[in-house]
């Protein structure tokens, strides 16, 4: 488990670098975002994951990699917006998005953990189009928890299946760094 904690970490910091650059270049105008269009953006990646693993023939030179990165940080973007609300113009610095990102990666890490220690590993074994599946599952049930206004009756929170995704993309990374 200590190597799944590195390469947990170097996955993580790759989409870390990404982010603070989004941020620098763009500000936090992703935090005008509503939740369902944040799930949305993440459907969006994970259908054109699904697809590149479908289809023989690509049009745009971009792989896998990109995508999961995508999802990793829009799933950590709603779980921030879960906390602090939706806003309409732009309200963080650099500086708290930083540390508002690496909170809601360190409690899904630590979710991966425990998890990782309770099912052994198991993801070792599972196919990286196995995960993408998965997570769409996973973005199916956050747009029916949505269109029920955030309720549920037995099943975990949004949150929760936000940080599957991330923890499914970042096994789906490690196979890919691996293939």
């Amino acid at each position: 488990m200590q190597n799944t904690s590195k390469q947990y970490d170097a996955v993580i910091t790759q989409c870390r670098d990404l982010f603070i650059n989004k941020m620098k270049d763009y500000g936090s105008a992703w935090r005008i975002l509503r939740l369902p269009s944040l799930t949305d953006q993440i459907f969006i990646k994970a259908q054109r994951i699904r697809g590149l693993q479908q289809n023989n023939e690509r049009k745009v030179d971009e792989g896998e990699v990109s995508e999961f990165i995508g999802i990793i940080n829009y799933c950590t973007m709603a779980l921030i917006q879960l906390e602090k609300g939706v806003v309409e113009q732009p309200d963080l610095s650099l500086d708290e998005a930083i540390d508002l990102y690496d909170d809601k990666i360190a409690i899904t890490k630590q979710l991966m953990m425990d998890k990782n220690h309770d099912y052994g590993e198991a993801w070792r074994d599972m196919r990286v189009s196995s995960l993408t599946d998965l997570i769409l599952q996973k973005l199916l049930r956050v747009k029916q928890i949505e269109d029920n206004s955030g309720k549920t009756l037995v099943s975990e929170g949004i949150d929760a299946n936000y940080q599957d995704m991330i923890n499914y993309s970042v096994f789906a990374m490690i196979h890919l760094s691996h293939a």
